[in-house]
């Protein structure tokens, strides 16, 4: 094979675009994916066994720039405001025992009340604005889970330099901390946009539930080339039940700088 870096850079991938294709190393089928953001190319092989991923830099073309640039002047800031009756959740008392069940604090979490649909409301922050909120039910209704608005960003909650990767805004909001940031991806998958948030931490951990063994390694090889240290906790259970077993393999998974810095 051609070094890898002239041959992604051959493939000519236009900024802010993603391409899939066979593996150059291990010739799996489409399994090889190119994204160019920004002049940043990061490539990675979804293949379990293969270790093909990597990044570096690239001119952007000028017709790229004039692109940036139009879209800069173009963007029109889209403020998402909480429904009407999505209202502070004023101690209600089924939230409250909601709270009192996950150790969450009502107000640090800034938790809100859907009237409508009975559901405690977890809003999603950008740089201390609201852009979009997901609700959970309090009744079991089904969905379980709501989304409010289509902000593509994450749920997430913590003061520190390590990101826990989760599944759901509460096992976020519970391990959220001084030294950890919650990062609720609230689906199955990572998107290039989850990928890019995280890519602000120098160390990730993915913590989904012990049954997500599988794609617990799909995510630490997604983020390859946006995360410089990515580690895999293994969880005896959800980490929302913060197991004694599961914390103790957490801090000691965790750069002994973050700690202490």
């Amino acid at each position: 094979m051609t070094n890898i870096i002239d041959y992604v850079k051959d493939l000519d991938v236009p900024n802010d675009d993603t391409v899939r294709i066979n593996c150059p190393s291990c010739k799996s089928y489409k399994t090889f994916t190119v994204t160019n953001n920004m002049g940043s190319l990061v490539w990675n092989c979804y293949k379990a066994s293969c270790n093909l991923s990597g990044g570096a830099r690239v001119r952007l073309s000028v017709d790229d720039i004039k692109v940036i640039g139009s879209k800069k002047d173009t963007i029109v800031t889209d403020t998402f405001t909480l429904p009407e009756y999505i209202v502070p959740h004023n101690n209600r008392q089924n939230l409250m025992q909601f709270c009192t069940k996950w150790r969450l604090d009502a107000d640090k979490h800034d938790l809100h009340y859907d009237v409508r649909e009975d559901r405690v409301v977890f809003p999603i922050m950008d740089n201390g604005t609201v852009v979009d909120a997901t609700g959970r039910s309090l009744a079991n209704k089904i969905p379980k889970w709501k989304r409010y608005g289509n902000n593509p960003l994450p749920y997430t909650f913590g003061y520190g330099k390590v990101a826990i990767v989760v599944e759901d805004c509460v096992s976020a909001a519970v391990i959220g901390s001084e030294i950890y940031v919650g990062v609720a991806i609230l689906g199955t998958s990572l998107s290039e946009e989850h990928k890019k948030f995280l890519s602000q931490f120098s160390t990730a951990i993915i913590a989904l539930d012990p049954d997500a063994l599988p794609k617990i390694f799909l995510f630490a090889k997604e983020l390859r080339g946006y995360v410089d240290n990515i580690r895999v906790l293994r969880l005896e259970d959800d980490i929302k039940y913060l197991k004694d077993k599961d914390l103790i393999n957490l801090h000691n998974l965790t750069p002994k700088e973050k700690i202490w810095n």
